[in-house]
This record gives C-alpha cells, sequence and structure tokens, in this order.
C-alpha cells in the first residue's frame, strides 16, 4: 500500500499542532509519538485513514477540542476524525479528573469500531512502553509524571490491555500485556 498527500498533508499538519509538546517528563518532541503511533497501525495492517488518525489522534484532546476535530473533519473527512473522536477522553481544558475520564473512556472503548480500537491500541502499547522505558532508567519517580500516580496508572494500563485482549486479539494486543506485565505489582 502507497501513501496519498493527504498523509503528508497530515504529518505536517500534526507537526504544526503539537510543535511546542514534548513526552512526559522528558525533551523528546512529541511528533516522535504520533509517528510511532502511525507506524504501528501501519505495521498491524490499517489503512491510510487509520494511519493518518494515529498521526491526530491527540490532536483534539490536546489542541483545540471540538473546533480542532472539526478542523480534522473539514481536511481528511469523516473517517479519520471519526477514530479522533473515539480516541479523545476529553473535549474541554481543564480536563475533568482524572479517573472519572479514564473510567468512561473504559466504558466506551469496548463499543468502539475496530478502526479506532486498532489506533487506540497503538497509542495505548506506544505510551505503556515509554512508561516501562522510563521506569527502568528512573524506577519509581515516572509515577510522578501522571495525574493517576502509581496504583491509576498501573490500574489503567492493566484495564486496557483486558479490554484490547477481548475487543482486538493479535500480536499488538499481545505486545501490550508484556509491556503491562513488566509493570511493577
Amino acid at each position: 500500500m502507497s501513501l496519498s498527500s493527504l498523509y503528508d498533508e497530515a504529518l505536517v499538519y500534526a507537526a504544526d499542532l503539537h510543535r511546542s509538546q514534548v513526552r512526559k517528563g522528558s525533551r523528546v518532541p512529541y511528533i516522535a509519538h504520533l509517528l510511532s503511533v502511525s507506524s504501528r497501525v501501519l505495521t498491524a495492517g490499517g489503512n491510510e485513514v487509520q494511519a493518518i488518525a494515529g498521526l491526530l489522534h491527540d490532536a483534539a484532546e490536546d489542541q483545540g477540542g471540538q473546533a480542532t476535530l472539526d478542523e480534522i473533519r473539514r481536511r481528511f473527512g469523516d473517517g479519520v476524525a471519526e477514530i479522533v473522536a473515539d480516541c479523545t477522553d476529553s473535549w474541554v481544558e481543564p480536563k475533568p479528573a482524572w479517573r472519572a475520564r479514564k473510567d468512561a473512556y473504559l466504558a466506551k472503548l469496548p463499543h468502539k469500531p475496530v478502526t479506532s480500537l486498532l489506533v487506540s491500541l497503538a497509542d495505548k502499547v506506544d505510551n505503556a512502553e515509554a512508561i516501562a522505558k522510563d521506569y527502568d532508567e528512573i524506577g519509581d519517580a515516572v509515577w510522578q509524571r501522571f495525574s493517576g500516580g502509581r496504583d491509576g496508572t498501573i490500574w489503567y494500563y492493566r484495564t486496557l490491555s483486558l479490554i484490547f485482549d477481548q475487543t482486538l486479539p493479535g500480536p499488538l494486543a499481545r505486545q501490550l500485556a508484556r509491556t503491562v506485565g513488566t509493570f511493577p505489582s
């Protein structure tokens, strides 16, 4: 499969939207995460719409809410916009309480279309791997980066892993389970 110029446009748009962002607790440009999610989607057999959504999955949540989603819909189509919406757990700033957001996201996740599940799973695998890497490097200090703290973050990723094991079983779900399995008990 080859990607069209729409993918290129989405890549530039994502880079512009997230230009000033870095990964939690690091100086790694946030675009690295977005590229990784998009790459994982493609490697897992996703299509261009899903790959573009991988680049833009955090755009509405982190960069403008509904107005950004409307722009994504206008520029990249309904399919991309629906996946981005399905990956978004908050539309407003300041965001609602962490646990309430995560509970709501987890409750809705099993009912999302497979197209959205793949992008969400790719995102969660990349995030979990970043957490595991940072945990190896700095130990328990890593949990201070997360609103859910140690116990909440571990609970969230274990619950995600169980849901994806049921809703989208396969290599990527197994990778999430393996990575989450390295988190402390």
